[in-house]
């Protein structure tokens, strides 16, 4: 007999200029309620590309996590709302999770063999989701899970079907996953940290799958990681992250080309970024506060060296500059021209 599939919820049908993801006001904590991101909000139209950077333990991990609703045990979302493409998912049942996850949300991660199965092959995997998923049958699900091997750049696709995930090298277990995460057509797939242990060859083939699926497949992108240079080549907009909170956000073009934050400057100074060539490495002083410190001012202060008694004193707002730009520092006007 065939096996049962839970028909899923009808997705809600949003407006064409409808963000496919909006995220207000979030603040997530950690262990013994110790605050790890402050009061996110950002928002990600249909077929964007937008790109979270930051230092590790700058929140971008956890931040995507809560999107996933797949925060570890200790964490917990304390206030704020995600809604995707018009589903409230804060506070979601495990229904709507089940609904959403795998189908209208997607994600890849940066250790690609931790999430693939040693003892299945990637074929079954892959058909498996098709099949709970998309309600295909046995022999439909093989034969998309081929073509979608194909889409991804893996040679030998119905090869590769049968091949266990040791049998795979770490660019290839990694458009394995991609091939999982856009199996059912999301609206929007995450990409945490996706390219980080890859050589520099296999990232750059990563990258340009991740930009020929958003065209085929039409899906919009959030792309985390903490080169800077990843996101000039693959992303539309930015948000830098420091210490939990955004600190810079706009267009990658205007962003890179004249950064509002010290943080940003910081960031391009170990980035071979357009004519930001990297002559000698630049390190930024100390390390950012612990997980849960309170801190009056700008978090950033005690490594920044443009910090004055202003940014010491807060809190510090993060200011709408106009035309979709807005950073947050004390001495906006001061600096301005001051960190290009």
């Amino acid at each position: 007999m065939p096996e049962p599939v839970h028909a899923p919820v009808p997705a809600p049908v949003p407006g064409p200029d409808s963000p496919v993801l909006e995220v207000s006001d979030l603040q997530v904590s950690v262990g013994d309620h110790l605050v790890a991101v402050h009061d996110v909000s950002f928002s990600i139209g249909r077929g964007e590309s937008v790109g979270l950077v930051g230092e590790s333990g700058s929140g971008k991990t956890l931040t995507c996590r809560s999107v996933l609703g797949l925060l570890p045990t200790t964490g917990e979302v304390d206030h704020g709302r995600i809604v995707l493409g018009g589903t409230e998912l804060t506070g979601a049942s495990r229904r709507t999770w089940n609904d959403v996850r795998g189908t209208r949300l997607g994600a890849v991660f940066q250790d690609s063999a931790s999430y693939l199965n040693p003892s299945l092959t990637v074929g079954h995997q892959l058909a498996e989701q098709l099949r709970v998923k998309r309600g295909l049958s046995r022999a439909d699900a093989h034969r998309r899970a081929v073509e979608l091997f194909g889409e991804v750049g893996l040679h030998d696709p119905e090869g590769v079907f049968h091949k266990y995930p040791h049998e795979l090298s770490g660019g290839m277990q990694q458009r394995v996953l991609i091939a999982i995460a856009v199996s059912c057509e999301p609206e929007l797939l995450i990409a945490d940290e996706a390219t980080t242990a890859l050589d520099v060859v296999i990232q750059a083939e990563i990258l340009d799958l991740l930009g020929r699926l958003r065209q085929t497949h039409g899906l919009s992108l959030l792309l985390v990681t903490h080169d800077l240079a990843v996101v000039a080549e693959t992303c539309e907009r930015i948000l830098v992250m420091y210490a939990g909170e955004i600190v810079e956000s706009g267009t990658t073009e205007e962003v890179l080309a004249r950064p509002r934050h010290p943080y940003t400057r910081a960031l391009m100074g170990v980035a071979t970024i357009g004519t930001w060539e990297r002559r000698s490495l630049e390190v930024i002083p100390g390390q950012p506060p612990a997980v849960g410190e309170d801190m009056p001012g700008c978090r950033f202060a005690p490594r920044c060296r443009f910090a004055a008694e202003a940014c010491t004193v807060g809190p510090v707002p993060l200011t709408d500059l106009g035309e979709g730009r807005a950073a947050r520092c004390a001495r906006l006007d001061v600096l301005e021209g001051a960190l290009a």
